[in-house]
């Protein structure tokens, strides 16, 4: 196992917010980015943000307008964050994670890297192998059952750094309607499809997978405390 990435034995908890409710995208954006201004002068401690957004596409800095496949299916929010086209909706589970990389070490590859590892833990703790590929950021399933070669993306990751605080975060896909996905070019990546832990046959809770959530986060991050 990986050593956490924080470096002092009294290093602070981090926040731990659960958000039952589904949160407007743009009411979220808004509240990380106040947590991100407050971390940055020292006025507030790091947080981890579950929630669920009601259906929308956003589009990173990346993103290619021949990706948006329809663009009147649910509305679009132009965001920061790195990455191309992605969807957020009920049954998927978003994660803001916002850390203070200039205590953890200013290593935005390695920050990723962690994200994805920790991802990995958590989907190997309902038995589903995550993997990484190159040139791709997420985390990936095979579905060889679904044709030759075949791999599905289970998590998107996009994040954003602003004086070395980190926002944004993960998507992972718990139950959404996959269905949702088709007005987009997820992540600019066409031949390989999306797929979630409903869809692997894993018929957990949201509760089930925020618990597994918390306990891998304290392995690859640190502390946490709600």
């Amino acid at each position: 196992m990986e050593r956490p990435i924080y470096q002092d034995a009294d290093v602070a908890l981090v926040d731990w917010r659960v958000s039952n409710e589904l949160i407007p995208y743009e009411a979220a954006l808004s509240d990380m980015t106040q947590r991100v201004e407050h971390l940055s002068q020292g006025a507030a401690r790091e947080q981890v943000w579950l929630l669920e957004h009601p259906p929308i596409y956003t589009a990173g800095t990346s993103a290619q307008p021949r990706d948006l496949v329809d663009p009147d299916r649910f509305p679009l929010y132009r965001t920061g964050r790195g990455g191309q086209y992605t969807y957020h909706g009920p049954g998927q589970r978003v994660v803001y994670v916002m850390l203070d990389l200039n205590r953890r070490g200013r290593d935005v590859r390695a920050y990723v890297h962690r994200l994805e590892s920790w991802i990995i833990d958590v989907l190997a703790d309902f038995s589903i192998t995550g993997e990484l590929r190159d040139g791709r950021v997420g985390v990936w399933v095979r579905r060889p059952e679904l044709g030759r070669g075949r791999e599905d993306k289970i998590a998107a990751i996009g994040v954003r750094v602003r004086r070395w605080i980190t926002f944004h975060g993960i998507s992972l896909n718990v139950n959404p309607n996959l269905q949702h996905y088709a007005g987009i070019v997820p992540c600019g990546i066409q031949d390989q499809g999306v797929t979630s832990l409903a869809d692997l046959g894993r018929e957990v809770t949201m509760d089930e997978v925020d618990e597994r959530l918390r306990v891998r986060f304290e392995n690859n991050f640190g502390p946490t405390i709600r």
